[in-house]
């Protein structure tokens, strides 16, 4: 398969296309911690966050992280999700010297579906001149993990949480993520 086909293929839209995805609002913040802290009730192993620690987290700022929420016409926010910035330096290239990437963070989707709310998240990431997105096989990922063509990683996480016991758990029941 030649390069030009293989983007072709690949090519993400321009505009997002969920009615009402946006960037999230410092007032957005109550709702979409609300429903955060629901959708993580579901997991064996998941943080308990405040209000405050999710707003810190999760609030938008620049090179750190995104946030978005959907908005339903009634002003009701349905849809809640966020990737963190992490970018890398490129060693002796001519060309390139950062790798910009981001990582899927939290998320929280009631009514859109979770692989469209991943790729109207996509193309912000890629709109915003991000060269790399990563999600871990946590949580619902794997809902949209194939479906949206990201490749599967070489590495095997292993999470070591001082002082706890706990017994071997499936990556589907966790929702602990490390920046």
């Amino acid at each position: 398969m030649t390069l030009q086909r293989m983007q072709r293929l690949n090519r993400l839209p321009e505009e997002t296309h969920i009615k009402g995805f946006r960037v999230m609002r410092e007032s957005d913040v109550p709702k979409a911690f609300a429903l955060l802290t629901q959708y993580l009730k579901k997991f064996d192993l998941a943080p308990i966050f405040t209000q405050e620690e999710f707003e810190y987290l999760c609030q938008n700022r620049s090179n750190i992280v995104s946030s978005f929420v959907v908005e339903q016409e009634d002003g009701e926010i349905t849809d809640f999700i966020s990737y963190y910035h992490l970018s890398s330096t490129i060693m002796n290239h001519q060309q390139y010297n950062t790798l910009n990437a981001c990582y899927m963070y939290y998320h929280a989707a009631s009514r859109t579906p979770l692989p469209d709310l991943v790729n109207d998240c996509l193309i912000h990431a890629h709109n915003n001149d991000f060269d790399v997105f990563n999600a871990l096989d946590l949580m619902d990922n794997k809902e949209f993990l194939e479906k949206l063509k990201f490749g599967v990683g070489d590495g095997n996480l292993q999470y070591y949480i001082y002082n706890w016991r706990c017994s071997q758990m499936n990556p589907e029941k966790v929702a602990l993520l490390l920046q």
